[in-house]
């Protein structure tokens, strides 16, 4: 993988991981799901998360089958792109000499959303292989794989220079990490005041241990999602301070009410989404909070 040289970074070509993260990368490395390869293509944004915001329901009124499916799609993407926007407007103010991290960067579109909105050079993370390549077509395609760069890596442990970045961020890929080990290289990577955003699913400790639908959510990725609590607490021992706190459960909602329409991208797990955000034992929730 090329690494920019004004990254600051040291030479780690193959990330180290224990055994869950090895099947975590092979998971991805394999990972042909429609729901995220079908969406990307139509502007070659590949996001790998859900989406937030009102749906045009009238999509489901098409007759056309195959111009429904394109119209179900569109709309699916436009929510998923509006999610990583919205990730994006709480980076801060950046400029285009700024560099931001995007941890767990899957397919690249995060990355790129941030640099088109504030043309600050952006190091992308994933511990699959297969992803960074992809990513970094992605990039050299459109032209901006000399500030947009994409790495195969392990988020805990970057290489990447301390103090290095304005502002960093996890889109839902927190849940495959523990959180002081993660918190504690978002800490050491960003210059002091810089801004840190998380976006994820956590299950409501309020209610006690983790549901059945969040338990059966954890099968499906293989994933350990961290009780609403324990952000706080990790963040804080990391001196990282929240600034803004937003529950986005009634906004992905609509989300998933399309998803489990669209027959040519459903995966399963739908119904247990809406069932765990609807009886509140998991939540979707931002979390922006400065390093200290």
């Amino acid at each position: 993988m090329t690494i920019a040289p004004d990254a600051g970074t040291k030479a780690a070509p193959v990330p180290t991981q224990s055994t869950y993260q090895t099947r975590v990368a092979d998971y991805w490395n394999a990972e042909e799901n429609p729901v995220n390869l079908e969406l990307g293509r139509i502007d070659d944004l590949y996001h790998h998360h859900y989406g937030v915001g009102d749906v045009d329901w009238s999509v489901l009124d098409e007759t056309d089958p195959e111009l429904r499916r394109e119209r179900i799609t569109t709309e699916l993407h436009r929510l998923e792109h509006a999610q990583a926007e919205l990730l994006t407007t709480h980076l801060g103010p950046l400029s285009p000499t700024d560099r931001v991290f995007d941890a767990g960067c899957g397919r690249g579109g995060g990355s790129v959303v941030a640099h088109l909105r504030h043309g600050c050079h952006a190091d992308g993370v994933t511990i699959s292989a297969k992803q960074a390549e992809f990513a970094s077509d992605q990039a050299r395609r459109r032209g901006i794989d000399g500030q947009v760069r994409y790495h195969h890596r392990n988020m805990l442990d970057t290489g990447f220079a301390s103090g290095a970045y304005a502002a960093s961020w996890n889109n839902e890929s927190t849940m495959y990490v523990e959180l002081d080990l993660l918190f504690a290289e978002h800490s050491r990577l960003l210059r002091r005041g810089g801004r840190y955003v998380v976006i994820t699913g956590c299950y409501n400790d309020t209610y006690g241990r983790a549901s059945r639908e969040v338990s059966l959510i954890n099968a499906h990725y293989i994933c350990d999602i961290h009780p609403r609590s324990e952000y706080f607490r990790a963040l804080a021992r990391h001196r990282l301070v929240p600034v803004h706190v937003q529950d986005l459960t009634s906004d992905t909602i609509p989300y998933w009410e399309l998803r489990r329409q669209a027959d040519h991208l459903v995966t399963g797990i739908e119904e247990t989404f809406l069932t765990a955000y609807k009886n509140g034992s998991f939540q979707y929730l931002l979390i922006a909070a400065d390093r200290i």
